[in-house]
């Protein structure tokens, strides 16, 4: 299945990428690895995961303390924040 990313969740993307990589050099590498490995896994089984809300969903990350929050469209995979777990959880809940 295809995947989509709101553009906001695009930018926390960018973001955290560009912050891990001023924290360690490779580290930024190994976070879009855990990116790809968490979209991959989510586009497989979209609906392993649990729905946190309606018809979202919650994929953790492994080695990392982010989420992607998502949404089964017909086609597509929505992929609605890319949301670090320990702060402000519901804040991409007006992307909906």
């Amino acid at each position: 299945m295809k995947y989509f990313l709101h553009p906001q969740a695009q930018e926390e993307l960018e973001q955290t990428v560009l912050f891990y990589k001023k924290q360690q050099v490779g580290l930024e590498k190994r976070f879009i690895e855990a990116i790809e490995d968490a979209i991959n896994r989510v586009c497989r089984t979209p609906l392993l995961y649990r729905k946190i809300e309606d018809d979202v969903r919650k994929c953790r990350l492994l080695h990392f303390p982010y989420a992607i929050i998502f949404r089964t469209r017909s086609a597509h995979i929505e992929i609605i924040a890319v949301m670090h777990i320990r702060k402000q959880p519901n804040y991409w809940q007006s992307r909906k």
